[in-house]
């Protein structure tokens, strides 16, 4: 099925829901330490701001990792690279659990984040290959859904478990948690069969087609603006739109419904009109983050501007995560490890702008404006792709007969 081509969607296979759950320990582990952190810098004697390197040093395992460990793996079998970044996963969790030394845990944090960036890369790569080409977004959507879930569900379970056992009890939780969730997936990901050797001079050429830069900038545009926008989303909320701070969390919780219904939706749109998606998402974002800066002071209109935040700029991502696997085309394990990197880039320097803009003159209102002229060059890359008719430049999938005949992994069309 073409980019472009209407039908029903199919049903997803149950591999991708099992990646899914994956990804929802991994959101967890990474976003729950931000609800921990009065109580680490107190057990382990150091400051709360020391103790946020916790924060920095997992989003920096991340950025670099992705696409180190991609390569690293590459000659791995695919299954057995899931189990492993999931076994060093829980160990990671472990050591931090036991340990008394501050630097410790920060090496554990380290070493959790390339886990879970190898995690996300190659179980990107395993989800569409199973879900097949006519359902590459919703796959990505699936697995970023729980991501969601884990802001939504799993970081407040986490930080309420955090309060009641000390801050060790989540760690102890996610290290079974992922522990179970190996052996899962040890069960239903089936062994992977490939036609020849992966090459790591083939991945690094992928990066040659601009199709692929183009896409890696979106992302790093559009979820640094949004994210911008989230890091200080209390301050708008309590200081310019009123509402009380014991309302932000459920403010905060209609933002991440907002994105699971984005990255459902945006899924499903995206494996038909992948560029009319993804303009239509950024144009839309925009439009969001700025009525935010103008309307914030208005709590009702603060609230569902918020919500729509998390719809609008997360229907994006998957269908953004879909394209970089297609432009990659017979190379998909780094340019999924840099999918895994760009946001998170986009995150660090938005976050940083965000933070300069909130002690300026702007107040809370500067974090939004960051967002909003962030979101707003995300356009930019999409109407060059759009005008170089990116999506209508592939070779069309082989017809049902022709996968028949090849093992499971065979050729490039396979993901997506």
């Amino acid at each position: 099925m073409s980019p472009t081509t209407d039908g029903p969607p199919h049903k997803l296979p149950f591999v991708v829901l099992v990646l899914s759950a994956g990804t929802f320990l991994m959101g967890t582990t990474e976003f729950v330490i931000a609800g921990l952190l009065p109580e680490i810098a107190d057990d382990l004697h150091v400051s709360v701001s020391q103790a946020g390197l916790l924060i920095t040093a997992f989003a920096a395992g991340m950025i670099v990792g992705a696409p180190v460990m991609a390569i690293a793996t590459l000659r791995l079998p695919r299954r057995s690279t899931l189990i492993l970044a999931l076994v060093v996963f829980a160990l990671g969790h472990l050591v931090a659990a036991l340990s008394s030394s501050f630097a410790l845990v920060l090496a554990a944090r380290v070493v959790t984040a390339l886990a879970t960036g190898t995690f996300w890369c190659v179980g990107a790569i395993v989800a569409t290959t199973a879900a097949g080409p006519a359902a590459t977004s919703r796959a990505l959507g699936m697995l970023l859904g729980g991501l969601t879930v884990a802001t939504v569900a799993g970081v407040p379970l986490g930080a309420w478990l955090g309060q009641l056992s000390g801050w060790r009890g989540p760690f102890w939780v996610l290290a079974a948690l992922s522990a179970g969730a190996a052996a899962v997936i040890g069960r239903h990901i089936p062994a992977d069969e490939r036609c020849e050797a992966p090459s790591v001079r083939a991945e690094f050429a992928a990066l040659r087609d601009v199709r692929v830069w183009l896409t890696l900038s979106a992302m790093t545009l559009l979820m640094g603006g949004v994210l911008a926008t989230y890091t200080y989303i209390s301050p708008l909320l309590t200081e310019r739109a009123g509402i009380p701070h014991g309302a932000v969390p459920m403010v905060l919780t209609g933002y991440g419904l907002g994105a699971l219904l984005g990255t459902t939706v945006g899924g499903r749109l995206g494996d038909r009109r992948p560029l009319a998606t993804l303009i239509t998402s950024a144009a839309t974002t925009t439009l969001v983050l700025l009525l935010l800066t103008l309307l914030s002071p208005n709590p009702v209109a603060a609230v569902v501007l918020v919500t729509l935040m998390g719809m609008t700029g997360f229907a994006a991502t998957p269908v953004l995560g879909a394209l970089a696997l297609r432009f990659s085309s017979s190379a998909p394990n780094l340019v999924s490890g840099l999918s895994g990197s760009a946001p998170n880039v986009g995150i660090a320097i938005g976050s940083w702008t965000a933070g300069i803009a909130l002690a300026s003159p702007l107040g809370p209102a500067g974090p939004p404006l960051v967002g909003t002229l962030a979101v707003a060059l995300t356009l930019v890359p999409l109407t060059v792709l759009a005008l170089m008719r990116a999506t209508r430049t592939e070779t069309p999938p082989p017809q049902p007969q022709a996968v028949a005949d090849q093992p499971a992994n065979c050729g490039t069309q396979d993901i997506g």
